[in-house]
């Protein structure tokens, strides 16, 4: 996705990279630490998180956010040995950095405390409380030592239930519900358009918990989940006999359960397994309580970036991070930050795809050729409509009504196929397949008639050329490069233009031999040819390309972002001497010379700057 703007003016700024928020953590810790030796006062606790510093409010339409994990912190709080700050840090963490990281849920992954005893649960329960009162988004779950281990979520009343309970949650704006007996709950969070499920679950879950569970994954039948519970996965490629119970009788039949976290055991540690709709479940383990200072409650970032179909995941402790400016101590310098590969990692996911089962994303559907003649057109071309599979014959209609229509010119005996292959945002529901070879020379392409209005067009207010391509796999720059999407023919030596190759065309948006769109063309203010050079695009993808000149200067743009290699110098209109325009040809010193092979979609020339939201893929 690329953020859209017009030439001359500046992108906007981009989301930070994953970990960014991080470094800057890093540096505000050392600007404290300058402080702190000074004399200044360091904020308190209290001062970290006023409520006049406003509400929590994460991006809900960014493709790019951040759950937070917190495994074990139960020796943080053990009875007499009772220390929240290393707590308070990481969720002071998330306050502070919520909008840079896009920090939208925070999911704890139990045994909060040692002993499940009252004043553990107290100490742990004002922590929390810097999120309560901020509206923070988070689930707590009970961990085996959170409650009697022998026990199930039938358990009945606890400590843990009294601070922990469903009534903490209810004017949270994620929290969804809670299971009668008040263990098992679930969240819902809105990131990147869309709604996902966070499933907390007890550390056993009792018949009428598995009940429960699967009623709230039926009643959100279009989610993502990600179920969260304290044990399940016991090190890299295996489950506990618990964590084998919980796959069996809940996840491997639920294909909207996509990544599972818990605690527990440790080392930190990862298994994927494939599910009964034969899709991969991500099930991660992390725990640190057996590190320095009982983990130092370390955070685990999951980064989710649906733009890369990636999740980037960092692991960092915040209390050691802010205590940098103090000097660390050995344990500590090693700690701050874990980057052993099972602590920072990047685990792909096609998001599209692993979704798709349970919530596919409908296609867009074609939009008329009225919608598309935009004022200013001069010929729009579409290809849709016909038979899949047969051979292109006759006409070919320009749908702008000003009379550029297109006839087949065949090569060596080659033909043009009508197909229903298209880009996803393309209006028309069609393309050209079009079998193009370099030596011998054969294929066919599509020309305007001798006299068509486009022919004489100059263009010297500007203009917008846009097309849709797409390559096949055996696409070999070797017999394939440089051939056209769309050109103009007639050479610049016919039209008085001399200078570089005059037997060059006087305007071609052809494939380079990378391949990459490239616009070579003899503005009518220049003697020599203007480039404007596109990046490579990868076969077996559909991809939009346009070219648009405010009658000042030249910008070429794929997928509606612009390229690098724009030329900053004048160019004005388009030279013509009154020759065809064609689709998929490339001539050189007034012959055909290339023909394209790949598919084209749709094509539309306008006699003006078009901005980026007017684009054919908008």
């Amino acid at each position: 996705m690329c953020t859209s703007h017009e030439p001359g003016q500046t992108p906007a700024q981009e989301a930070p990279q994953a970990g960014a928020g991080r470094r800057t953590f890093l540096r505000a810790t050392a600007l404290l630490g300058a402080a702190a030796g000074t004399g200044v006062a360091l904020p308190t606790v209290a001062q970290a998180a006023p409520a006049s510093a406003g509400g929590w409010r994460p991006d809900p339409d960014s493709r790019r956010f951040t759950l937070a994990v917190m495994p074990d912190t139960q020796y943080l709080f053990d009875g007499p040995s009772i220390d929240p700050a290393p707590v308070e840090a990481s969720l002071r963490y998330l306050l502070e950095h919520g909008r840079d990281e896009n920090i939208v849920f925070l999911s704890h992954l139990g045994d909060l405390t040692q002993n499940g005893a009252k004043e553990e649960f107290a100490a742990i329960g004002e922590a929390f409380r810097l999120l309560d009162r901020r509206g923070v988004g988070y689930s707590v779950l009970a961990g085996n030592h959170d409650v009697r281990s022998s026990t199930d979520d039938q358990r009945g009343p606890t400590p843990y239930l009294d601070i922990f309970g469903p009534d903490r949650f209810r004017s949270h704006s994620t929290f969804g519900g809670a299971s009668p007996d008040g263990y098992n709950t679930f969240h819902v969070f809105r990131a990147a358009g869309r709604e996902w499920l966070v499933l907390a679950l007890d550390w056993r879950l009792s018949e009428h918990g598995y009940a429960w569970a699967k009623d709230v994954i039926a009643r959100h039948p279009r989610t993502p989940v990600i179920l969260t519970t304290h044990e399940l996965v016991v090190e890299d490629d295996t489950l506990s006999s618990y964590g084998q119970e919980l796959w069996e009788q809940l996840i491997q039949d639920h294909d909207q359960i996509f990544l599972t976290l818990n605690g527990h055991y440790w080392p930190a540690g990862r298994a994927t397994r494939k599910n009964a709709a034969g899709h991969d479940v991500q099930l991660h383990l992390t725990n640190y309580q057996n590190r320095y200072f009982g983990g130092a409650a370390m955070i685990r970032l999951y980064h989710f970036d649906l733009d890369r179909n990636v999740i980037d995941v960092e692991t960092v402790s915040p209390w050691i991070l802010g205590r940098a400016a103090k000097g660390l101590n050995r344990l500590e310098r090693e700690e701050m930050e874990l980057s052993g590969d099972a602590d920072r990692f990047s685990v792909v996911v096609d998001f599209e795809e692993r979704f798709a089962g349970f919530a596919p994303v409908p296609p867009r559907p074609s939009r008329p050729a009225s919608k598309m003649t935009v004022p200013g057109t001069m010929a729009y071309w579409r290809f849709d409509g016909h038979e899949d599979g047969s051979a292109v014959g006759g006409t070919v209609r320009d749908l702008s009504g000003r009379g550029n229509d297109l006839t087949l010119v065949a090569v060596n005996g080659g033909s043009l196929i009508w197909s229903s292959d298209h880009h996803p945002d393309q209006p028309g529901h069609g393309s050209l397949e079009f079998r193009g070879y370099k030596s011998p020379l054969t294929g066919a392409y599509l020309r305007t008639a001798d006299g068509a209005p486009l022919n004489s067009a100059t263009f010297a207010s500007g203009y917008t050329i846009e097309a849709f391509y797409r390559l096949p796999a055996d696409w070999d720059p070797a017999h394939h490069a440089w051939s056209g999407l769309v050109s103009r023919t007639g050479t610049g030596g016919a039209a008085g233009k001399t200078a570089d190759d005059p037997d060059e065309p006087l305007a071609t948006l052809s494939l380079s031999d990378g391949p990459g769109p490239q616009w070579a063309v003899r503005p009518l203010n220049q003697e020599g040819i203007a480039t404007n050079w596109g990046d490579e695009t990868a076969r077996e993808k559909w991809w939009h390309v346009a070219v648009v000149n405010d009658g000042r200067h030249t910008t070429l743009y794929v997928e509606g972002c612009p390229v690098a290699r724009n030329p900053k110098a004048a160019a004005v209109g388009l030279a013509s001497v009154g020759l065809p325009w064609l689709l998929g040809g490339y001539e050189y010193a007034g012959k055909i010379d290339q023909i394209l092979h790949g598919r084209l979609g749709d094509v539309r020339i306008v006699a003006r700057a078009l901005p980026v939201t007017s684009f054919m893929n908008h």
